[in-house]
């Protein structure tokens, strides 16, 4: 069985070789439900409840000062944050595509379209190795990989984490086999094909797929595979911490007071707040309220809907949305995106796929960002959000785009030439160009 990789003794967890699992300041796994904690190690599920299990740290010995001189003289990428996440100190040296630290763009223009008067900021995660904020997750998943002896990586997707963990696995020489819904974006399917990893098609939508993944973690012919979200996603899923922390340093130790964050399993919305919580605690930045407000797309909503409807259970859906990286139709984390919304005061909104689309080229006309799909929705949802009177223009506010819209042409196909000319001044001013 894919999970009986690592023995736990009473002081320690130890990998197939029998050497120590070293995860720098990771402690132990804790139950996001009744608290129960285990040794670390490639399990997701709580044994005594079945709930979530995630990392649970030792920050006790840091200095808020000293660790502050740390991260800012550390690399221009995740692992400047590496005494906060679960990764051994000597991370940096290790194979790894090292994504992080990418713009947080002070979006004026498009604030000015949104009539945002208290400073608008896009965080642009489509600089990152494979053009989205997945390389953040797969860098960490690795690394756990890595320390419980695992051989292959694997995955289920909805496009951009396939082509993450190709190329994770390709650079730390793991094999990889991922597995897709078999009707994605041509372009996700080619940069997740071209690492030459193993890529496999699933009749079905991501749902069935993530099902299957499940089962296979479960028979022998899983045996040594780290899937980063089934397995291994308690170490997965703190990459998204990343994010808060960046945008943090990038707004000089500040807290934003206002998110707008993309949900499809939900996961990032619900670390991205647990990486704010973290920075308060050890004094990085000063406490105050914030906001988070969630983002999906009309056509898979089902966080949204409960949302609206004032319901802490979230009801699954059948996706039918051009945004397919969040076409998750029954979000693991939703119910926790719910209470994150409504603690901070923030919420959760869909847009369709015409505005979606509206959305995509509002950001690249104003801003000269080419979002993904996704980015579509953040942005879009921001724009419905303020017409709707619950974010307010007047407070800093940070909305993100998760991946680059060269993966999603087909959401803009009817974009293309203005004019079709002779080469001649005259065809150039009959054309009302000049």
């Amino acid at each position: 069985m894919a999970a009986q990789t690592v023995a736990n003794t009473a002081d320690s967890t130890v990998n197939t070789t029998g050497s120590p699992v070293d995860l720098g300041p990771a402690a132990a796994l804790s139950c996001r439900e009744c608290g129960h904690r285990v040794p670390l190690g490639p399990v997701f599920a709580c044994e005594e409840c079945f709930g979530p299990l995630e990392i649970a740290y030792d920050f006790s010995a840091y200095d808020t000062e000293e660790l502050r001189k740390r991260i800012e003289a550390g690399p221009s990428n995740i692992w400047r944050y590496a005494p906060l996440l679960p990764v051994p100190a000597d991370v940096a040296t290790k194979p790894n595509i090292n994504p992080g630290w990418t713009k947080l763009v002070k979006a004026d223009n498009l604030a000015r379209e949104l009539g945002v008067t208290g400073g608008l900021y896009v965080k642009d995660d489509s600089g990152n190795p494979t053009h989205s904020f997945k390389d953040r997750v797969v860098a960490q998943a690795i690394e756990a990989a890595r320390a419980f002896g695992f051989t292959t990586l694997s995955c289920s997707s909805t496009g951009n984490l396939a082509g993450a963990v190709g190329a994770a696995a390709a650079r730390a020489g793991f094999r990889s086999c991922v597995f897709i819904p078999h009707d994605l974006e041509q372009g996700k399917v080619v940069m997740a094909a071209i690492y030459g990893g193993e890529l496999v098609g699933i009749e079905g939508n991501y749902d069935d797929v993530n099902r299957f993944c499940s089962e296979l973690i479960g028979d022998p012919a899983g045996e040594g595979w780290g899937f980063v979200n089934v397995n291994l996603r308690p170490y997965y899923a703190e990459g998204s911490k990343t994010l808060s922390y960046e945008i943090c340093e990038q707004l000089g130790w500040q807290l934003p007071d206002q998110l707008v964050v993309p949900i499809a399993s939900g996961s990032q919305l619900t670390k991205i707040d647990k990486g704010l919580q973290e920075l308060i605690k050890l004094g990085l930045v000063e406490d105050k309220p914030y906001k988070i407000f969630g983002a999906q797309a009309e056509g898979c909503s089902p966080v949204s809907v409960a949302y609206k409807a004032g319901l802490d259970v979230v009801r699954p859906q059948k996706p039918n949305t051009i945004a397919k990286s969040l076409a998750i139709g029954n979000p693991a984390d939703g119910p926790y995106v719910l209470d994150i919304a409504r603690r901070t005061g923030g919420a959760v909104e869909d847009v369709n796929d015409e505005q979606i689309v509206d959305a995509i080229k509002l950001l690249a006309r104003t801003e000269g960002i080419f979002a993904e799909t996704a980015g579509g929705v953040t942005v879009g949802v921001t724009r419905k959000l303020i017409e709707n009177g619950l974010l307010d223009p007047t407070k800093t506010t940070v909305v993100l785009n998760t991946g680059d819209g060269l993966k999603t042409l087909d959401a803009v196909a009817g974009t293309g030439l203005t004019a079709t000319i002779r080469p001649n001044l005259e065809s150039f001013r009959e054309a009302g160009l000049a």
